[in-house]
């Protein structure tokens, strides 16, 4: 049995739009496999994606990247995809407009939360990993900026750490 404190991310791919029901706190620490499941059903061509908040208690900007950097995605396609999220706290809610997220995401409080039974029935849980890859999650933050110029005061300061941490300085012996 897992631990209930553990977040999780919920996922159905079985249907034409790919369901994602998110428990708990989703941050740096355990969106990879999110992230990753999501790049593979892009790049198996989904272009639909239902992401279900009723048991999210928070987000960080890492995660919030992820669904800016899906959203542009989407967004780029011929014909665009479409990218719901439904069931936003108020403070989840707060975040994604304070980063300008709205224009970009169809926010659909009005959609019903998927269902226990659903979970139970169609649902795989991914495995919750810590990011160890600086490269995402400074892909994550660029994904901000490139959503909203407002956001590049925001993260300018994360965007110039992670940069460091992941590009060699010319400093640098071979």
């Amino acid at each position: 049995m897992s631990d209930p404190q553990q977040p999780t991310f919920l996922v159905s791919a079985y249907s034409e739009s790919v369901a994602v029901q998110i428990n708990g706190k989703a941050n740096y620490m355990n969106c990879n496999s999110f992230r990753e499941f999501i790049d593979k059903m892009l790049a198996d061509g989904r272009a639909q994606f239902v992401i279900d908040f009723t048991n999210c208690k928070g987000m960080d900007s890492t995660f919030l990247g992820i669904l800016a950097g899906t959203a542009l995605e989407l967004r780029g396609r011929t014909p665009p995809g479409v990218f719901i999220i439904n069931n936003l706290s108020e403070r989840n809610y707060e975040l994604i407009t304070n980063l300008g997220l709205q224009n970009l995401l169809t926010v659909g409080d009005d959609l019903p939360s998927l269902s226990t039974e659903a979970v139970d029935a169609q649902f795989d849980k991914l495995k919750n990993a810590e990011v160890s890859d600086a490269r995402a999650v400074l892909a994550a933050h660029e994904n901000l900026v490139r959503a909203d110029d407002q956001n590049v005061a925001k993260f300018q300061d994360v965007i110039s750490f992670l940069r460091n941490q992941v590009e060699p300085s010319d400093d640098a012996c071979d």
